[in-house]
Parts: C-alpha cells; structure tokens; sequence
C-alpha cells in the first residue's frame, strides 16, 4: 500500500520565508510530508521536478469574474473559463466579487454569485463581498451576518455613480470593519473631481479612448488615498488600498506606514507593464487598455517597482474585469467611436500575472523569489483569512502548487491564453520563467501548459477573520 499520493522529487521549494531542496509528499489533498529522499515506491503517482521551482499556487485576491455590470456590458469570463485561465497561469485559489446592486439585498448578491459559481469553477474560491448600499438594514443585520459566515472582507468604492459611497457611508462601514473583525478594501479615486474633468474633456471635444487618462489624473487618486486614510485613523481600523497606479498615491500610503497606521496596498501588472501611451493606439484600439485608475508613465512604473521592493505593497494581483474589445457587449458597448466614459473599465490578465513578475521581477533581480511568494500568495491568504490553508508550503496546507520552469521563454499571445477575451495588452511580450505543472489540492489539473482538470471541480472557502484586520487598539493575543 501506497504511503502517499503523489510525491514531488527532486524540486526547488519556495515560500514567503525560504528556498530549499525537498521532497513533498501529498495524501487526501493535503501536504503531509517534507524531507529529502522519500523512499522511492512510496507514491502511487510522482512528479520529477529536477531543475524546477516548485511554488505555492498562486492566490489572486482582486478579479471579476461573471460579475453583473447594470450597463448592459458582459463580461466575457465566467467562472469556468476564468478558472481554467486561472490555473493555467499558475493560480490555485481566486478571490473575485459579489457586488451588491443598490436597494438590494446584499445577502441576494451572495446567493446569486454562489449560483453563477456552482459547478463551474475549477480551482478554490472565496468571495469578496461589494458594498454599494450601506442601508440599516445591510449595516444592522446581513452584512455582520455574512462576516461570521466567512465572507471577512469588502470593497467600497469612491467613484463610479452607482457604487460609490460617501465620506459618512465610509466612515460606517469602517466601524463595522472594525467591531466585526473584516478586511476593508477601498477603490480610492476621487469621484467629483472626475466628473468635472470628464464633463470639460466632452464639451471639448476630447473623448477618444486616450483622454481617459487625463480625466483621471494622480490628483484625484492620490486625494482620494489620503482622505480615505483619515477615515480609517479617525475610525482606528486597518484598509487596504486596491489598484495603486503611481508615485503619488504610493507616498501617501508610505506616509501613513511610517506613521504606523495598518494601511496595506496592493498593485497590478497594468501598472508595471502599461502606460498611458497605450491608451493611444490607432482608432479605437486604446479602449483595450481603458481601466481605472489608468497606466501612468515610465517614471511611475519605476516608483510601483520599488514599492514592490521595499515593501510598500503587500499584494499583487491582476484585477481581471475581461471584457470583449469586438463585442456590443463589450469594450464597443456603445459602438467603435464610443466617447471614453462609456467603454467599460478593466482590461484581462488573470493568466498572465505571474508569469509577468516573475520574469520582471524575479528575472532581473528587482525582488526576490520570497518577495514573489509573498505578494503573489502568501499575503493575500494571510490578509483575507486563507492563510495556511492556501498561500504556503507546509505540513497540513492544501497542495496547491505550480512547479515552474524558471528557464523557459514564451512570448505571450492572445492565441496562446484560456480566458475568453478576444485580446490580451501583453501581445508580443516576452517573458521567461511559466509555470508547466499545477496542482490543486493534489489533483494535478494543468500539465505541460494545458488545461487537463475536471469541469467544477473547485470548492468555495469560508474565509477566518483575517489576523491583519486587527486594529491597533485591539489585543494581538
């Protein structure tokens, strides 16, 4: 009788603390055993990762996945095909959104992403919950409700008119944060400011998909992140901020680490990869990479890289919000001359995030292969309660894991990727190091780079209350 599963020979460990040299042994979905030179024989199925890193999967704790939009827009990923892209890239657990419509209940948001999730999904996933209606009966009742049920962590926005909220509305939900022990996760762009550009820029004349920049400048973002860093020290509650773009922003959210505010950040590939240039493209085709807060330039690239360095940024996630760029229900919502307020936001990446990071990042030096572990997995399951079920290797931990080929070089293609995006803004880029193997829960599900997992095969996770949501008031035993 077999003692294990599957064993792992022969591979470069790494986690968010160390890299070693050792055998993995799995059993039920679970690692069991870590040692060097697991007898032979001991595994009904072994994997040889001779001159491989073997990694924890990643965690991609911001993407959005058949989420209701109310514009009449669809997004192209539901949770089958944004799983399998998912997992092909490397990810093992995925964390996207049930957004609350407002007047509506948000326990109904929950029970209908449940329904679009059921049987689809291929890997594990927990829910982000969307506030855009703090009413009593959301704040008094279903919202503390659902935290005790394992949904520990929220988004507010401060733009888009039909989910922001105001600085009193934020301000409440906060202190509900904070009794109840959840993550707050804030979209942090000033919304009237926007407006007002926005409205200048139209009766100009200047609606063309590159003027989307300009009607969102740092101003707006780095306000915005300030404010809302008051909020949560007025309040004594830790925030993370989603989607930082560039310098200015980054400065107030150093600013308040060295004042010793709980204020954690997360970044995106968009914003190493992309500037604002490529909101210019021929024609239409800059509404590809219309997202918000948009790509700045070169110099703020370089100020997101040290960020990620010197550890402004916990968390690196892709934000995938995929969206058809030749579809009426997609980027041509309102057609192929559409004014930039109309194209919806987001651009896709969730197969692509590591791959880029890793060969940036990791490939040339600029943060260490810990570092990658700990943005890319470990932190974002510790911030939002998954942590040590998901993000690490170790005794007991689910055997989520991609074993990488450090020396492989692919140039990225549209043609190449499982999501159901008909492009990718990464096109033509070169990157080495990808991910051939990846395991989920010990069920190897992507081999030589192909999907080879069962159709809903993944389980949703009730998330504990997460140890960094802890205000600085409270106890730490």
């Amino acid at each position: 009788m077999s003692d294990f599963d599957l064993v792992i020979r022969n591979g470069k460990v790494a986690t968010a603390a160390d890299v070693f040299s050792c055998d993995l042994g799995i059993v039920d979905g679970r690692i069991v055993a870590m040692a060097e030179g697991i007898a032979l024989g001991a595994s009904r199925h072994e994997i040889d990762a001779a001159g491989k890193l073997v990694l924890p999967g990643g965690v991609d704790a911001h993407c959005h996945f058949d989420q209701p939009t109310g514009d009449g827009s669809q997004m192209a990923d539901d949770f089958r095909s944004g799983t399998v892209s998912a997992a092909c890239g490397g990810t093992t657990t995925v964390i996207p959104f049930a957004c609350q419509v407002k007047g509506a209940s948000l326990r109904a948001a929950v029970e209908d992403y449940h329904r679009r999730a059921e049987g689809k999904a291929v890997i594990d996933y927990a829910f982000h919950l969307i506030v855009s209606d703090p009413s009593d009966q959301v704040l008094g009742q279903e919202l503390p409700a659902l935290i005790r049920d394992g949904y520990t962590s929220f988004k507010i926005y401060m733009t888009y008119d039909d989910l922001k909220l105001d600085d009193r509305q934020i301000l409440d939900v906060l202190a509900l944060a904070r009794r109840d022990g959840a993550m707050a996760m804030i979209h942090a762009e000033n919304s009237d400011c926007i407006a007002w550009l926005t409205e200048k820029l139209e009766l100009a004349g200047q609606t063309a998909p590159h003027f989307h920049a300009l009607s969102r400048p740092q101003i707006a973002e780095r306000e915005a992140t300030h404010r809302v860093i008051s909020l949560a020290e007025l309040v004594d509650v830790p925030i993370l901020i989603v989607h930082v773009s560039g310098r200015e922003a980054i400065e107030q959210i150093r600013w308040a680490q060295g004042r010793g505010l709980r204020v954690y950040a997360e970044t995106c590939p968009q914003y190493l990869f992309l500037t604002a240039e490529d909101l210019h493209l021929d024609g239409f085709e800059g509404a590809k990479c219309i997202c918000s807060p948009p790509p700045r330039d070169a110099a703020n690239q370089e100020a997101v890289w040290d960020g990620l360095e010197n550890g402004v940024f916990q968390v690196f996630s892709s934000d995938h919000a995929p969206f058809r760029f030749k579809d009426p229900k997609g980027k041509m919502l309102r057609g192929a001359e559409a004014p930039f307020r109309h194209v919806p936001n987001g651009i896709p990446g969730v197969e692509t995030r590591l791959a880029l990071l890793f060969s940036e990042g990791v490939g040339k030096g600029r943060i260490t292969l810990t570092r990658f572990v700990e943005l890319t997995s470990a932190n974002p399951a510790r911030i939002y309660g998954l942590y040590p079920r998901k993000g690490t290797i170790a005794i007991g931990a689910d055997a989520d894991l991609a074993i990488w080929d450090p020396e492989r070089e692919v140039t990225i293609t549209n043609g190449m990727l499982h999501h159901n995006v008909d492009y990718t803004p990464y096109e033509g880029r070169k990157v080495k190091g990808w991910p051939e193997t990846v395991i989920s829960r010990g069920e190897i599900i992507v081999e030589g780079g192909g999907f080879a997992g069962g159709a809903g095969r993944g389980r949703f996770l009730k998330c504990d209350s997460p140890v960094p949501a802890r205000p600085k008031g409270r106890s730490e035993e």
